[in-house]
């Protein structure tokens, strides 16, 4: 066993909606945002960390702004930011907290967040639309779809669709196939699940595609 190995684990997604425990899995760092799962504002980011490594990182940054351990001393020291603070995204921040203990925490944000994608997952199936993942490694943040196999579907007029529908999904990052994502997470509930749904089903009606769709290539 190497000691001096550090785990950093980046939970910018998933923080506030599955049970991480430090200890359990060894994690020396884990990073996450102030929205996300905790459904706060965007502006700022922070980091839990064990401090048998972090106090030892003294002079170590190469940034000035990014410096973690200078910002640690000054919240010690005054309770104050370094730099101009993102004063909204802290307020807002407290009060998600606040909403995050009220809705059950960690379990209660699991449970809303897996129900959509649940509700999501049974209606894309039955729109004939492949997942990326099998069900057994699928999360509750965000769902990979397959681009189906027809001239008349293009991601790009589906985004644009559902948009002026004030529904906003995520192009595919997968390098090897042609997908798109849908998240779960935010203050999103089954009824919502179930309208995007709806519109994309209305999007293949407009476009002539048949359901369920084609499989892809």
């Amino acid at each position: 066993v190497n000691n001096n190995i550090q785990f950093i684990v980046d939970a910018m997604s998933s923080f506030g909606a599955y049970d991480i425990s430090l200890k359990d899995f060894g994690i020396d760092y884990i990073v996450s945002s102030a929205n996300k799962c905790i459904q706060g504002s965007p502006g700022f980011s922070f980091v839990i960390a064990n401090n048998n490594f972090f106090m030892k990182t003294e002079g170590n940054s190469r940034s000035l702004s990014l410096d973690l351990y200078d910002q640690w001393k000054g919240l010690e020291a005054n309770g104050q930011f370094r730099f101009t603070p993102p004063t909204h995204s802290i307020v807002a921040f407290e009060t998600a907290l606040k909403e995050f203990i009220e809705q059950g925490g960690v379990k209660g944000r699991n449970q809303r967040y897996t129900n959509n994608q649940r509700v999501l997952r049974e209606n894309m199936d039955r729109l004939g639309f492949k997942r990326y993942l099998r069900n057994e490694i699928q999360g509750c943040i965000l769902t990979t779809f397959l681009i189906p196999n027809h001239p008349s579907f293009n991601f790009e007029e589906l985004y644009d669709y559902l948009m002026k529908k004030n529904l906003i999904i995520y192009p595919g990052k997968v390098a090897d196939i042609d997908s798109f994502r849908i998240g779960s997470i935010g203050e999103l509930y089954e009824e919502d699940m179930l309208n995007v749904v709806r519109e994309i089903e209305n999007y293949l009606k407009l476009k002539n595609i048949s359901i369920p769709v084609p499989p892809p290539l």
